[in-house]
């Protein structure tokens, strides 16, 4: 009777791939109730993971062989257990079945479908910061893209450990090598990564402009500043969604003698040319979302701490704080909302041009706001969105093959408002600087193979501009 129970209140869970989403499990007391049944976790039978260890994946699983189990913790465990192992980027597909037996054991199968790791791909990137700037400012300029070849393998020993070597020219040049492996103990909770390379450019900038605008110098037939940077980290992930990294970087930044005597003496604080600069750093997050690349349900939060410069009398001296909160929500019938909050102090407030960064660098940006940079030493960032997933389908790949069968794609509508506030005793009187920054919008988010995301967002802002805006997102 307790076996035919069992297959009444699980029965029904459905093996889900990995561009759906069913549910939002929160974390599961591991104390049952006294009416909960007992199960055994018997085999954990995994299949369709030919390069990646076997171990690699029962480390992300909410069930371990030889545990006992509750029922009604089950279903949505399983879900929970295929989200885990989806984050891993390694998969395409990921499936999580129970088989019940009658001796009151439940075996789990795993059914996979990896991803192609191994890419040396040609490169064509944007030197400007997103891709409107870069069509309307410089109306799609080609001297203005940097080009090369990028060869990366994302599980190179099977471990989800990244090799990559970067090989790139054009208006700038950066030659990398970096490395990084998550699992580098027995236990799978300790990690680590290195990185090493040299770029050189030929246009930079030097400040910001009255209207919030970046000041650049350029010399088409030189560079204008060479940077070599090596760090390495130690990691720790003791359990699923907590992870703890220590960083320590060297940088050494030299710039050409016209940006710093005849556009920013404050360009490196000391009127100097080149910099040799120190990085120690301590990061915490948890990540606790259904999908790492594109997130609708639950939370994500972290810290970072960083010490820039040893304090020395006219070199970098630096002392930041970075903190974010971000809560996405299942509102049930395809609805789904999100609150992203973010906050940074930077000490003393007095810092260099190098280190005066706040909104509208890479993905810490106001949508509505993209031609805009705004500096300054304490900033704070709030996005508010709701989603309205339309439809979904998939179409077969043009050549037949085994990794990649078909082409999924998922559409969501969304309406957006964001606000944002930077305090600078520099800046002071730039028009965007210490004061309540607001934007708002409605876009479309499609989301396709390997979670690579196009985001069209029409966007407004405070200053009354409008305009329609393309950002891309996720994947490899």
């Amino acid at each position: 009777m307790k076996f035919f129970l069992l297959l009444f209140l699980v029965g029904f869970t459905p093996a889900v791939v990995a561009q759906e989403i069913i549910m939002a499990p929160q974390e599961i007391s591991t104390q049952p109730s006294t009416d909960s049944a007992k199960l055994k976790v018997g085999k954990i039978i995994i299949t369709g993971n030919k390069k990646t260890k076997s171990y690699i994946i029962e480390r992300e699983m909410k069930f371990k062989a030889g545990e006992y189990t509750y029922a009604p913790h089950i279903a949505i465990n399983l879900e929970l257990s295929r989200q885990l192992i989806y984050n891993t980027n390694l998969f395409s597909e990921v499936m999580v079945q129970p088989v019940f037996k009658e001796n009151s054991t439940i075996d789990i199968y795993v059914t996979v479908r990896e991803k192609w790791y191994l890419y040396p791909t040609p490169q064509f990137q944007l030197v400007d910061r997103n891709f409107n700037e870069w069509a309307n400012i410089y109306n799609y300029s080609l001297s203005r893209v940097i080009y090369g070849l990028r060869f990366v393998h994302y599980n190179f020993s099977g471990r989800r450990d990244q090799l990559r070597f970067i090989l790139l020219n054009g208006y700038a040049r950066n030659f990398a090598v970096q490395y990084s492996a998550p699992y580098s103990n027995s236990k799978l909770d300790e990690g680590f990564g290195f990185s090493a390379g040299y770029t050189q450019n030929r246009e930079i900038s030097f400040g910001t402009s009255a209207n919030n605008k970046l000041l650049q110098y350029n010399n088409q037939n030189k560079f204008v500043r060479n940077t070599f940077q090596a760090y390495g980290y130690y990691s720790s992930r003791k359990g699923y969604f907590s992870r703890h990294r220590y960083q320590a970087g060297y940088t050494y930044m030299q710039v050409a003698d016209s940006v710093v005597k005849h556009y920013n003496p404050f360009y490196f604080n000391d009127a100097s040319l080149h910099q040799n600069i120190i990085d120690l750093s301590y990061n915490y997050s948890y990540l606790n979302v259904n999908n790492i690349n594109y997130q609708l349900t639950r939370k994500t939060f972290g810290v970072s701490i960083l010490k820039r410069g040893l304090g020395i009398k006219e070199g970098v001296n630096l002392f930041s704080i970075d903190a974010a909160y971000n809560r996405y929500l299942n509102m049930n019938k395809g609805w789904y909302g999100s609150v992203e909050l973010w906050s940074r102090i930077k000490l003393p407030f007095n810092q260099p041009y190098i280190n005066r960064r706040a909104l509208g660098y890479g993905d810490l940006n106001l949508r509505g706001l993209e031609y805009y940079v705004i500096d300054g030493s304490v900033a704070s960032m709030a996005k508010f969105t709701v989603r309205k997933k339309i439809f979904d389908f998939k179409i077969p790949f043009p050549i037949k093959n085994k990794i990649v069968p078909y082409i999924p794609f998922s559409f969501y509508a969304k309406a957006f408002g964001d606000a944002g506030y930077v305090y600078s005793q520099q800046d002071a009187r730039a028009m965007l600087n210490n004061k309540l920054l607001y934007t708002g919008g409605v876009g479309l988010d499609v989301i396709t193979l390997y979670d690579v995301t196009v985001r069209l967002d029409y966007s407004f802002n405070q200053l009354g501009e409008k305009g329609l805006f393309l950002h891309l997102t996720g994947g490899f």
